[in-house]
């Protein structure tokens, strides 16, 4: 007997909708169709909309982009879609649901709830008229309402309004997905997990192929590719949402993870040497890198401390270089006054992650541009023939690495709006041209 198909969204880093969407399709062919006591599951991937990807899919489905989908930030179950002209009608479509098939009045909860262009007065009022109709409901049926547990809730129901729509949803991941299980140390403002993996496909990088990352920080460029190298699922480590809610099948998750492993065990005796390369001026750095690439599982990569000034191509054949560059002391571009001391620039606070405005509007200082310059000509003089990709929030990074990018693509870390260069390096690609171009 086939089981029940639902509708899902899958809300991502946005710029990362296409990526997704083909990831999803990936996950459907080779983890759904095929998945044990599934009885030949589906996952159709749908629509693409800014910040997500729609698909239609069993509960099977639901397990496997969870463990699966390195590019997205959850997987949330459609619960139901309505109109509304007001608070009260959002209560009511919230009361008609059947929560009690889902989780009980023993469990914990949360309300999340974000609007675009909605009409409502209060969006803190309107959670709470959510949160009470989950809760009547369940007393009304079970005779008890559950507890809010806002930090650890068992159970999350997402709503989400438009200018005249409501939908509901059940969160089956839990954490957000970026939160692979193996961070422990994220260093000075931390690359989200799901937002390096979705770079990585954007570059058209493959496992084989020499990657490089100059600027390498706490590791997750590395990580994410090596775990994708060697088949590692990136929710191998973590727990879930779905593991508290009523259709939860014990034996059916284990079964999917235990085909997991066997991938995995499969591609690492397959694959003798991966061609992951790393390197960063902080030796402190390194060794947060070292401790976070040992707790993914992948430890045998190979770094150095090197000034990305001085970096060398790590192999003879061409490569896709990828870089998110710091602002700050481990590139050295503090600044100094005239007596060599170090002084604070709004950009090298970057440890300040309450302040990502601040940083993304401020001003390049000039060892910021003398720095880059530096790396342009490294890339030029050294790398022919690589790929380079660099994502920073200054727009103007191309002009000060005397550099023509080939494309750019708007990608977010969190909230802070970046962008993602494309260089493609070729002998004699030097451009005269100013940073204030």
């Amino acid at each position: 007997m086939s089981s029940p198909l639902f509708d899902w969204f899958v809300p991502c880093p946005r710029g990362l909708e296409a990526p997704l969407a083909a990831e999803l399709a990936e996950i459907g062919e080779r983890h759904v169709a095929s998945a044990p006591l599934s009885g030949g599951g589906t996952l159709a991937v749908g629509a693409q909309v800014p910040g997500g990807v729609h698909f239609r899919g069993g509960w099977v489905a639901g397990m496997a982009a969870n463990l699966h989908s390195r590019i997205a930030s959850r997987v949330l179950l459609k619960i139901a879609q309505g109109p509304y002209r007001n608070e009260h009608d959002i209560y009511e479509l919230t009361h008609q649901q059947r929560w009690e098939q889902w989780f009980t009045p023993s469990q914990t909860m949360r309300v999340d709830l974000t609007a675009i262009k909605s009409p409502v007065k209060s969006l803190e009022f309107t959670t709470l008229r959510v949160k009470d109709a989950v809760c009547d409901r369940l007393r009304d049926v079970a005779g008890a309402r559950p507890s809010i547990d806002t930090a650890q809730p068992d159970v999350r129901v997402f709503a989400f309004l438009t200018v005249n729509e409501c939908t509901l949803y059940l969160d089956t991941s839990g954490e957000p997905l970026f939160k692979r299980g193996w961070r422990l140390d994220k260093g000075a403002a931390p690359l989200r997990e799901n937002l390096a993996a979705g770079i990585l496909r954007l570059t058209g990088w493959t496992p084989g192929t020499p990657l490089f990352d100059p600027m390498c920080g706490s590791g997750t460029f590395l990580a994410e590719a090596a775990q994708t190298a060697l088949d590692i699922a990136p929710g191998s480590e973590r727990r879930f949402g779905f593991e508290k809610l009523k259709p939860f099948h014990p034996g059916m998750w284990q079964k999917l993870k235990s085909a997991a492993g066997e991938a995995k065990r499969a591609a690492r005796s397959a694959r003798s040497e991966l061609n992951i390369f790393g390197s960063d001026i902080s030796g402190d750095m390194l060794e947060k890198a070292r401790a976070n690439l040992s707790r993914a599982g992948v430890s045998n990569l190979q770094l150095k401390q090197v000034d990305s000034r001085n970096m060398m191509p790590p192999t003879e054949a061409p490569g896709i270089l990828v870089a998110n560059p710091p602002y700050g002391e481990r590139i050295e571009v503090r600044g100094r006054g005239p007596r060599g001391e170090i002084r604070d620039t709004p950009r090298s606070r970057r440890d300040d992650r309450d302040d990502e405005e601040a940083f993304a509007r401020a001003q390049p200082d000039p060892a910021d541009t003398e720095f880059f310059i530096s790396f342009g000509n490294a890339l030029k003089q050294r790398f022919p023939g690589w790929r380079a990709y660099v994502l920073t929030s200054d727009r103007k990074l191309p002009g000060m690495l005397r550099l023509r990018e080939s494309t750019k693509t708007p990608l977010f870390n969190g909230a802070l709006e970046c962008r993602l260069f494309r260089f493609d390096l070729i002998a004699g690609s030097v451009r005269n041209r100013t940073s204030e171009e």
